[in-house]
């Protein structure tokens, strides 16, 4: 498999990131351009703040066995965390650059929503920064709507779905 083409049907799972792995992850964020990078936390940043919360759930994202993305999720409200949200929060989410446009973002999405609904919750909330390289069309395109609120100037919108 070439570094930057995957086909089609490749398989999208989340791993957990090791003390072998972290460094690799945490370098990902330097493939985001500038406006990018402006839009998302470093991977470094999240997994340490993931460390510190007690409703933090994070993975890197593998297509087959190329590591191409990092996510992290909260479950419930925790004013120490500054995430307001009773249910799932897409707290983190990036696709290194080179495998932008490929179709990954969407199946990543598309495995969180299957084990959500396996759960019996029945919607994901995020929220993204506007302006250049916002991922607000990424966002629409999978059929979050903005709820109204927001985190800081960060407008918050939900994904809904059929459990």
């Amino acid at each position: 498999m070439s570094e930057h083409v995957l086909p089609s049907d490749t398989e999208i799972t989340f791993r957990r990131i090791s003390a072998l792995t972290v460094c690799d992850v945490c370098e990902l964020s330097e493939t985001l351009s500038e406006e990018q990078r402006n839009m998302v936390a470093d991977n470094g940043t999240s997994i340490a703040e993931a460390h510190f919360s007690e409703n933090a759930w994070f993975r890197a994202i593998y297509a087959e066995e190329t590591l191409v993305g990092f996510i992290m999720l909260h479950q419930g409200s925790d004013w120490d965390d500054g995430i307001d949200c009773p249910g799932v929060y897409l707290w983190r989410f990036m696709i290194a650059r080179p495998f932008q446009g490929k179709g990954i973002g969407k199946k990543a999405i598309d495995l969180v929503v299957r084990d959500l609904k396996a759960r019996g919750i029945r919607e994901l909330y995020t929220s993204y920064g506007l302006g250049e390289a916002s991922p607000e069309g990424f966002y629409k395109g999978l059929g979050f709507v903005r709820t109204g609120d927001s985190y800081g100037e960060e407008p918050e919108a939900v994904l809904k779905f059929a459990a």
